[in-house]
């Protein structure tokens, strides 16, 4: 099979990657739960700190501008990147978490403003879902006396255009949906998903977490009103993320936070908000974490991303192939091919003592429910041994985890 260029001679290098652990070569496999960085865009954000840190806006001397400068600049980089339209706008968050989170309360608090859910509306999101997209909805039901409706899989893991048809009804208002299910690594159809449902006058939601660091969806070419994703699953600092979408929707939404910079006057008795996308990104932001966002933006851009597209699902395929030939153990949504994620059970081995083992050889992958309990309960489940998958991965690594699985089973039977 063939090999990606090393994680040292890629653009920008991954210097964190070129250690042992347990004396053995580090095989970093828990890319779904945060991807390591290039020297490039650690290096974009030392030189920000080193010579533009201060805050923005507002301030009339040079670095104070510099700054500005520099954020506003990140705001277009990942708009490009995104494919945001004239009709569309881009909010820097701390990750998806909170850009799910201001959606779900933004369409339903109904201290700020009437809000878009309202006593009898429907809310629909899906079993595929992290818990970032899931709880809030359940809270937004609960606050706004809305039903919450949920699109489950079929026992393969996968979600129907039809199945969503029958739920749609008068009073749907909102579906969220995810662009890969993090637990198994499947991916709907979220394009006909999102049609669907905005053509029965729902908003749209895409939590694009996991797709983002390799195939990324395009705001011009979808039904979708909010779409949510984090810096750390794709190459990017911790602690900053985006929530884009249309500029009509957003403006729908009730801010999370009051207070500096997100408002245009302020008297003792009420307040003027700013206009988007300074309304929802009030206090100070992580500046630094925006730069080195729309760097890691443009390494994958100049990495290509066909492919590293094409890379990580050509792992995934020799991932789930080495390990469905091992005795007792099921690769769940093995049709899962546009994905970097392979996730498996293994008859009578728990996950966390298989992942101490695989540790012990230096490859480092995910247990447990992935936060996303739901999904397993529904496949019928228990938590799982998760390994995901990013450009410097080797094809090399994939049979180093095959191998420590079977050598692990071995052990623990």
């Amino acid at each position: 099979m063939g090999k990606l260029l090393s994680p040292h001679t890629l653009a920008g290098g991954f210097d964190g990657l070129a250690q042992r652990v347990h004396d053995a070569p580090l095989a970093y496999l828990d890319n779904a739960a945060t991807t390591h960085m290039p020297v490039a865009v650690r290096e974009a954000m030392e030189a920000f700190e080193r010579r533009h840190r201060a805050n923005i806006h507002r301030g009339v001397h040079t670095l104070s501008e510099r700054a500005t400068q520099a954020f506003e600049d990140a705001h277009t980089t990942l708009k490009r990147f995104v494919g945001a339209g004239a009709q569309h706008e881009l909010v820097f968050t701390s990750g998806t978490t909170e850009s799910l989170n201001l959606v779900a309360h933004g369409l339903s608090d109904a201290g700020f403003a009437p809000p878009v859910l309202r006593p009898g509306d429907e809310i629909i999101t899906t079993a595929l879902e992290h818990h970032a997209n899931l709880v809030p909805w359940q809270v937004a039901a609960r606050r706004s006396g809305a039903r919450l409706l949920v699109l489950r899989p079929d026992v393969e893991g996968r979600l129907h255009a039809d199945d969503l048809a029958r739920l749609l009804g008068p009073r749907t208002r909102v579906f969220a949906v995810t662009a890969c299910a993090n637990a198994t690594g499947e991916r709907p159809p979220y394009e006909a998903l999102l049609a669907l449902a905005a053509e029965a006058g729902a908003f749209t939601v895409l939590d694009a977490a996991q797709a983002v660091g390799h195939e990324v969806p395009q705001l011009s070419q979808l039904d979708c009103d909010f779409m949510a994703f984090s810096g750390h699953k794709m190459y990017g600092p911790m602690g900053i993320g985006v929530l884009a979408g249309r500029r009509a929707a957003l403006e729908r939404l009730a801010p999370l936070r009051f207070g500096g910079d997100m408002v245009e006057w302020v008297s003792e008795s009420e307040a003027s908000l700013a206009a988007l996308p300074a309304r929802l990104e009030g206090g100070t932001p992580n500046v630094a974490g925006a730069v080195g966002l729309a760097a890691a933006a443009d390494f994958i851009d100049v990495t290509g991303r066909d492919a590293i597209d094409a890379h990580v699902r050509a792992l995934r395929a020799h991932a789930v192939q080495r390990l469905s030939t091992l005795p007792g153990v099921t690769v769940l949504a093995r049709h899962a091919s546009a994905s970097a994620i392979v996730s498996f059970v293994a008859a009578d081995v728990h996950p966390h003592d298989l992942g101490t083992l695989l540790d012990a050889r230096g490859i480092a992958v995910r247990t447990g429910h992935h936060c996303a309990q739901p999904l397993l309960a529904c496949l019928g489940v228990g938590p799982t041994t998760r390994a995901s998958f990013a450009i410097y991965n080797t094809h090399d690594e994939v049979e180093r985890l095959a191998d420590a699985v079977a050598n692990a089973l071995q052990v623990l039977r």
